[in-house]
């Protein structure tokens, strides 16, 4: 198989790629919210529902992309690790797709959008000696600090924006909880900088990013384009002035702005995001809209 399709199912959205192995070239992607986690906080399990959206969004992508000239990958993060029925619902994917799932951890979660993270870098001319990588999930939020040389730590916080979401009654309860919620992500980052020193730049990935930095260009859910995407400057008050719009619209303008099932989760994704910013320090971060699998296409290609 000449070609590979990289399948990255998320605590909120499905993303898959098909690639060219050889020339590194992107054949065809496709994108679904699917809602993996909706209920896990309060049940612990991914319901049927979830499970019917991640069946029919695969098999819609089947569609899309002809899966019949590649080999394929697929991967799975947060939402599975925690519920306690995630093999059952891998078990019930498979049968009803074809398609097998490999949980990964975040070991595996971060190589992965490490090595994502250093080709678009390549692709923008950009050469930072270090940088610290943030993937703001629905389930989890990883936190990967690279020294130069392959040389990098990370970790992974059960701080997501459907988790999140789901666990509090409000924007204003959640933004009270933050700082206690990721007291730990704060103790991390300053004992990475004690031990290894500081990072000149943050990169931000995952939807929470992509999607005020679209907003930032004038660009909606239907519009969304990542090649204008990749390497756009976000400051802290770029994300406030952002979500004062967003909180401003109706339901109707948020999915036109955002997308269906991102609607409610966005304003939680923007309260970590700034929360980050407070922790490190920065003014500012890089946007990419690569990630996992992007990472994965990537390591299967150099595996010929």
């Amino acid at each position: 198989m000449k070609n590979i399709i990289a399948i990255d199912l998320g605590s909120n959205s499905l993303r898959l790629l098909k690639m060219d192995m050889k020339s590194k070239e992107s054949l065809g992607t496709f994108h679904k919210t699917v809602k993996t986690a909706d209920g896990l906080a309060q049940t612990g399990s991914i319901n049927d529902d979830a499970l019917n959206r991640v069946v029919v969004a695969l098999n819609e992508a089947k569609e899309v992309l002809d899966f019949s000239d590649s080999r394929v990958k697929a991967v799975t993060t947060e939402a599975i690790r925690q519920a306690k029925n995630g093999l059952e619902i891998l078990k019930s994917i498979a049968k009803q797709t074809g398609i097998e799932f490999e949980v990964i951890d975040g070991v595996e979660e971060a190589k992965y959008a490490l090595k994502a993270a250093q080709n678009r870098l390549e692709h923008l001319g950009k050469t930072p000696k270090n940088f610290m990588l943030v993937d703001i999930g629905g389930g989890s939020t990883e936190m990967l600090f690279y020294y130069g040389e392959d040389k990098y730590v990370s970790k992974s916080f059960q701080v997501g924006i459907v988790t999140l979401t789901q666990k509090y009654q409000s924007l204003d309860e959640i933004a009270k909880a933050i700082p206690l919620v990721m007291q730990t992500m704060k103790e991390y980052y300053d004992e990475v900088l004690r031990t290894y020193g500081e990072v000149e730049l943050f990169i931000a990935t995952a939807g929470t990013p992509t999607t005020i930095a679209a907003m930032k260009k004038g660009m909606n859910y239907a519009t969304y384009d990542p090649k204008k995407i990749h390497g756009t400057v976000l400051t802290v008050k770029d994300l406030a002035d952002n979500l004062k719009i967003l909180m401003a619209m109706n339901k109707e303008e948020k999915v036109k702005a955002v997308g269906v099932g991102r609607d409610d989760l966005i304003a939680s994704g923007v309260l970590i995001y700034d929360e980050i910013y407070k922790i490190s320090g920065f003014k500012e971060s890089m946007v990419i809209d690569d990630g996992i699998r992007e990472g994965v296409a990537f390591d299967e290609s150099s595996k010929g």
